[in-house]
């Protein structure tokens, strides 16, 4: 079956990096584009960042534009966010996902990690 599986996350302070992994297997991993969503309590799931499956063009949420970068390796299955000058807003579960369809709407996400916890402190 199809597994995505996140790491990479951890407490960190204002102004620091994390580097996001996302593992997948029971998928054609290049013919999924690929996406980084992000939920805080009480907050729907919010589009991050995304990346095409060929060409590998990038898609960025205006709030993260210039500090994160997502990028992929398809001979490793691999999917990545590195993260930086982070924020306290920032803090949030992080999942990926990947879809066939629309980059930036998570209804199109046919399939979900289960996420890991980013926490930036002030």
């Amino acid at each position: 079956q199809v597994q995505l599986v996140e790491s990479g996350g951890g407490l960190v302070q204002a102004g620091d990096s994390l580097r996001l992994s996302c593992a997948a297997s029971g998928l054609t991993f290049n013919t999924y584009a690929m996406g980084w969503f992000r939920q805080s309590p009480g907050k729907e799931r919010e589009f991050v960042a995304a990346i095409t499956w060929s060409v590998g063009r990038t898609y960025y949420a205006d709030s993260v534009k210039g500090r994160f970068t997502i990028s992929r390796d398809n001979a490793k299955k691999t999917l990545y966010l590195q993260m930086n000058s982070l924020k306290p807003d920032d803090t949030a579960v992080y999942y990926c996902g990947a879809t066939r369809a629309a980059l930036t709407n998570k209804e199109q996400y046919a399939y979900w990690g289960q996420g890991t916890q980013v926490t930036v402190s002030s």
